[in-house]
């Protein structure tokens, strides 16, 4: 008895490339959405407008003032009623520059405040160093942490009478500080990306 052929529709696919065609689209969605999330961030984040920014000298002392227009979104907000932690970082460069040489930096300074949400009390707590103020808003907090006023960056003997200095200030949510699971969060949202970028002026003394 002859062996019984089996059926070639059990072997092969009668369009192979119409079953890869799906695959394919899928492969191109994923990787479509893979490159938004990795590219929104940057193009998507929210901005602390800045008010004014000046140095002074006194006292032997190089001062900074500057004030930020800092105002908390609702995730935010509702991240601290829910006991999350927020930390936000000040930032500040004072440069000369040179020709024949890398820029000389002359001071820098850096402040983090932590700000915490206690639901017992109903008031805020702002930590930065070994400060710390108790605040019965949000509105408040805001003030107090967009608010700079009479900070030392630098020692006057350093500057030279005269000359032309580059100054930049910077205020921002330090989203590194977050809990991990907010962390991967903050990657894919503006809501968790605040920050002023650098503001830069010139200074003489």
């Amino acid at each position: 008895m002859p062996p019984v052929p089996f059926p070639s529709r059990l072997l092969f696919s009668r369009n192979p490339t119409r079953r890869r065609l799906p695959s394919l689209a899928l492969v191109a969605l994923l990787a479509a959405a893979l490159l938004s999330t990795l590219v929104s961030p940057v193009s998507r984040a929210d901005t602390i407008p800045v008010k004014s920014a000046e140095l002074r000298v006194e006292d032997g002392e190089v001062l900074l003032n500057a004030e930020f227009q800092l105002a908390f979104n609702s995730t935010l907000e509702e991240a601290l009623q829910r006991g999350i932690a927020l930390y936000f970082v000040l930032e500040f460069e004072l440069t000369r520059s040179r020709w024949y040489w890398l820029d000389e930096r002359v001071g820098q300074a850096s402040l983090t405040s932590r700000v915490s949400y206690n639901a017992l009390t109903r008031q805020y707590r702002v930590s930065s160093g070994l400060l710390t103020q108790t605040l019965g808003s949000l509105e408040e907090v805001e003030r107090y942490i967009g608010r700079v006023t009479s900070r030392p960056v630098a020692q006057a003997t350093a500057l030279s009478r005269g000359q032309r200095y580059d100054a930049a200030i910077r205020l921002r949510l330090d989203v590194n500080q977050l809990p991990k699971p907010f962390q991967v969060d903050a990657l894919a949202s503006r809501e968790w990306t605040l920050d002023s970028g650098w503001y830069r002026w010139s200074f003489v003394p």
